[in-house]
C-alpha cells in the first residue's frame, strides 16, 4: 500500500489569486466546472477541507449527481466519499452541513491536547483523530492511507492548500480561473507565505489546459505519481 493517498488538489480562483471576496461562497466558477467537480470528486476516497472553510462557507461536499452516487453504491461504497477537516481550535459547529450530510464517515483531525475537546464537541458527529502535539499533513496523509484512503481531494482553503504543497503532499493540482478580478487584499488567497517546491529552478508540468465556457482549467502534474484519468 503506498505510505499516502493520491493526493488532488482542487481549487478556484479570480484573475487575481483569490478564492473569495468577503462574502459567503462568491461563485467562482459555472455549472459545466462544478459538474466536471463532482465527476472528481465521485472519483476519490475522501474530501478534505480545512475548519475555516467549513466554518465560512458550511459545505456539504458531497456528490450531486445521483447517477455518480449509485454508480459508487454499486462498486460497494458509500454514495458520496468521507468527509475530512483539520483544527486546531476545535470551534466547528456540530449542526453545520459538513457534519450532518452525506452517510460517509467524517473525521476531525486535531492535536493532541484538543483531543478531548474535540471529542466533547464533536465526537457525536464524527471520529476524532490524535494527530499529535501538532498537526502534521504528512502524518494526516499516512493515516489516511492506513485507513484505506487511496484518492484524496483537497479543496481548501488557502492554509490548508499551503501546507499539502509546501510539504511536496499533492500529486495533482486543478485550478480553475475565473474571468474576473476580487481586488480585495483582506480576502482569502489561494496559498499563504510558504516555501514550495515549485520555484523558478523547478517549473511545474502542465498537464492540461481546458476551456469551460468562461472559465479555464489548469492541470499541473505535481509528482511522478501523476495520473491523466
Amino acid at each position: 500500500m503506498p505510505e499516502r493517498p493520491y493526493t488532488l488538489l482542487s481549487c478556484s480562483v479570480s484573475l487575481d489569486g483569490y478564492l473569495g471576496d468577503q462574502t459567503p461562497r462568491l461563485a467562482l466558477s459555472n455549472e459545466a466546472d462544478f459538474d466536471r467537480v463532482d465527476e472528481v470528486r465521485a472519483s476519490c476516497d475522501a474530501i478534505m477541507v480545512g475548519a475555516a472553510t467549513v466554518r465560512t462557507d458550511n459545505p456539504r461536499l458531497l456528490v450531486r449527481s445521483e447517477e455518480r452516487r449509485n454508480r459508487r453504491a454499486a462498486q460497494g461504497l458509500a454514495p458520496t466519499p468521507m468527509k475530512i477537516t483539520v483544527t486546531n481550535r476545535v470551534d466547528l459547529d456540530p449542526r453545520s452541513n459538513f457534519f450532518t450530510t452525506g452517510e460517509a464517515e467524517k473525521l476531525v483531525y486535531t492535536s493532541s491536547p484538543r483531543v478531548a475537546d474535540a471529542c466533547a464537541r464533536l465526537g457525536p458527529v464524527a471520529t476524532i483523530v490524535d494527530a499529535g502535539e501538532r498537526v502534521r499533513m504528512r502524518r494526516l496523509s499516512e493515516d489516511l492511507a492506513d485507513r484505506g484512503v487511496g484518492r484524496l481531494m483537497v479543496e481548501g482553503g488557502g492554509v490548508v492548500h499551503t501546507q499539502f504543497l509546501s510539504d511536496d503532499l499533492v500529486d495533482e493540482l486543478q485550478l480553475v480561473v475565473a474571468p474576473f478580478f476580487v481586488g480585495d487584499s483582506s480576502a482569502p488567497r489561494f496559498v499563504t507565505d510558504g516555501r514550495f517546491p515549485w520555484n523558478p529552478g523547478r517549473r511545474a508540468t502542465l498537464a492540461e489546459v481546458r476551456q469551460i465556457g468562461d472559465v479555464v482549467l489548469l492541470r499541473y502534474a505535481l509528482s511522478a505519481r501523476y495520473r491523466d484519468d
